[in-house]
Formats: structure tokens, C-alpha cells, sequence
């Protein structure tokens, strides 16, 4: 029982509250298929990472706010890119729906990339 739903299960990143992603999902339109992507904030993510789990991801387009959820492991998605990391306080970020403009930014987490002497001395080591 155990191996069938270990089957369904897609490899996913590990996805937070906070980060920017950009969702990669196949949409048929009568007997053509096609890729649509879709860049957006997460809101939240319920259930977890098992079979049920999904994410909200939302976007402003044309001035309107447009949310999406997604089932984790849905077949419909081809991939999903994690574009940006935000520190956030709440696993929850519905109070992002009420903001606009500058309010709405989010800090992003320091990232550290190693210098360029310091992965040239790397190299050499090995």
C-alpha cells in the first residue's frame, strides 16, 4: 500500500511561506497542450508535503490580485522554481492580501555566495 502512494509522489522543492515561486502547470485547451507559468508570492502551505498537501500562490495582474492553489503532487504541474526567499514571521501570510505598493515588498534572506578568491582556493585544494 505504502509503495503505490511512495509512487504518486513528485519530487518537489521545499516550499515556505514567504518564497517567490514560479509554477509550471500544463493547461489543455481542446486537443492542444500547452505549458502556463505562473510567478507569484506563497501564502501558505497545508497538509504539509504528503499526498494532500497544497500551496496558495498569488500575484497582482493587471491591478487585480489573482490567487491560485495547487496540489503538491497534482500531475498537472510540470515544475515548480523557487525564484526568492523572504524572512517571514507567520506561516500564514493572508495579511499580504490587504497591502500594495511598497508595503507589500518582503526582506529577502541573505544569501551567502562565496567570493570569487574563496572558491578559486577551493578549487586548488582538492
Amino acid at each position: 500500500m505504502t509503495n503505490i502512494i511512495q509512487d504518486q509522489l513528485k519530487k518537489v522543492p521545499e516550499i515556505k511561506a514567504g518564497q517567490t515561486v514560479k509554477v509550471y502547470q500544463r493547461v489543455k485547451e481542446g486537443n492542444k497542450e500547452r505549458v502556463q507559468p505562473f510567478e507569484g508570492l506563497v501564502l501558505a502551505v497545508k497538509h504539509g508535503q504528503g499526498l494532500d498537501g497544497t500551496f496558495t500562490v498569488r500575484k497582482i495582474a493587471s491591478g487585480v490580485g489573482v490567487e491560485k492553489i495547487y496540489p503538491l503532487h497534482s500531475p498537472t504541474i510540470d515544475k515548480i522554481e523557487v525564484l526568492k526567499k523572504a524572512n517571514v514571521r507567520r506561516a500564514k501570510l493572508y495579511y499580504m492580501r490587504a497591502r500594495s505598493g511598497k508595503s507589500a515588498r518582503m526582506k529577502s534572506e541573505n544569501i551567502i555566495v562565496p567570493s570569487e578568491g574563496e572558491a578559486e582556493n577551493e578549487t586548488t585544494e582538492t
